[in-house]
């Protein structure tokens, strides 16, 4: 990859950290404002997954305005609107009011996935596509990670309040950078001729020019697609886990480890920190040991299929005593998960033939990432009101990656064509 893509990878990696590391401060702050709410662990659950609400009902208008606008200016739009949310998170008077602002923080946050998938699409060779979709999902273990330790210690220092203040200013210098520095590869300035040749022939695996350029699909036609319903679900399997443990991890290690605001933040970077830099690794050898045949043919899920698998490691926690060892196998966990959605994503830039109907599939396969994602907190605080113990939410977390792995490889085998290929 030429140090310029890496430019690119570089903003979206970015973009996606300050996305996750907004979204789990209130994870980390969880304890402080459930004390002065007067919150139990349901109305925690629902308050830690209310985000997710509009957010889902987002993804697929959002996925149709980038395919229309184009991810630059929809994610623009999405990081002020998020960032001055989590800003006035910080203001709240009730929970109510906090509630409210996560949900125009969760319809801002919609905008960055079907954004940034086009964008990979257009300046990233079949080839580099895996290991770019690896770095761009590495900031949503990397955030977690960074804004555990900073946000924890804020909270801890200060207060909840700045710490969502402090959150939220961080993306209004990112937005600045972005409408300054970044445009599509045709029209970026600082892209060298050369590079920019290889970008157009190489993005939509043959030369540019050679297949006219196709119109959208509609999104009724995509949707009955099996091999999309078979991204919906793999994400979805996966995406529960990394939900769980985004919420709720900070908790867990106070309630059930029995430590302090700060170290739980610390300790809570630890999964999320190694996450970001295996993920980054197993892209990177998906592109290395998967042949552009292969790649065209969607050949990345039965790589995918074993991460998952693997993900299901995590039903070891509950007869675990060792903390750290615990440790040690949410970080495995999490960091399969976080390399089976990189690949998943970069399944649909491969299995998708037009690359005008990139939004809408990715907005699907999204949602279906975040229809679960939305239960995790929910489910898991109801299990732990009722049983006293995260036990049984590990339990959940651990099976459902297997359904995953099973989706994937059954149902995800035949490209996306253009809907006037079948015409």
């Amino acid at each position: 990859m030429h140090f310029r893509r890496g430019w690119v990878c570089l903003f979206l990696f970015t973009l996606t950290c300050i996305n996750y590391a907004d979204r789990v401060a209130l994870s980390v702050a969880a304890k402080p404002i459930s004390a002065e709410f007067g919150l139990s662990a349901v109305q925690m659950g629902y308050l830690l997954s209310s985000f997710l609400w509009f957010y889902i009902l987002c993804l697929i208008p959002v996925g149709l305005l980038v395919d229309r606008y184009g991810g630059k200016v929809v994610n623009g739009y999405g990081i002020v609107l998020w960032s001055a949310a989590t800003m006035l998170t910080g203001f709240a008077p009730n929970w109510l009011f906090m509630g409210a602002t996560r949900i125009a923080m969760g319809i801002g946050e919609s905008t960055s996935w079907p954004a940034s998938n086009r964008i990979i699409r257009e300046w990233f060779p079949a080839s580099e596509r895996g290991f770019a979709n690896a770095i761009f999902g590495a900031g949503s273990a990397a955030g977690p990670a960074i804004g555990a330790i900073a946000i924890s210690w804020i909270v801890a220092t200060w207060g909840w309040r700045l710490g969502f203040i402090c959150a939220g200013s961080i993306g209004f210098i990112w937005v600045a950078l972005w409408y300054f520095i970044f445009d599509k590869p045709e029209k970026a300035t600082w892209l060298s001729p050369a590079e920019r040749s290889k970008i157009l022939t190489e993005r939509d695996g043959e030369a540019a020019g050679s297949k006219a350029e196709q119109p959208a699909s509609s999104l009724w036609y995509l949707l009955r697609l099996r091999s999309v319903w078979g991204l919906f679900l793999t994400q979805g399997c996966e995406v529960y886990f990394g939900y769980m443990l985004l919420t709720w991890l900070p908790t867990y290690l106070q309630q059930a480890k029995g430590l302090s605001v700060m170290n739980a933040g610390m300790l809570t970077a630890v999964p999320f920190g190694a996450a970001s830099l295996i993920a980054v690794g197993l892209g990177k050898l998906s592109d290395r040991v998967l042949t552009k045949e292969a790649v065209h043919s969607g050949g990345r899920r039965t790589t995918l299929a074993v991460l998952l698998a693997g993900v299901s490691s995590i039903l070891l926690v509950p007869i675990l005593n060792d903390l750290w060892m615990i440790v040690v196998v949410l970080a495995f966990a999490r960091a399969l998960g976080l390399a089976g959605s990189a690949l998943n994503f970069a399944l649909v830039t491969d299995l998708v033939r037009n690359r005008a109907d990139i939004g809408k599939v990715t907005s699907t396969t999204v949602l279906g990432g975040n229809s679960f994602g939305l239960l995790a907190p929910i489910v898991t605080g109801y299990i732990v009101q009722i049983t006293g113990s995260f036990d049984r939410a590990f339990m959940v977390a651990g099976i459902l990656p297997l359904f995953g792995a099973v989706a994937t490889l059954v149902m995800t085998r035949k490209p996306i064509e253009p809907e006037t290929a079948r015409v």
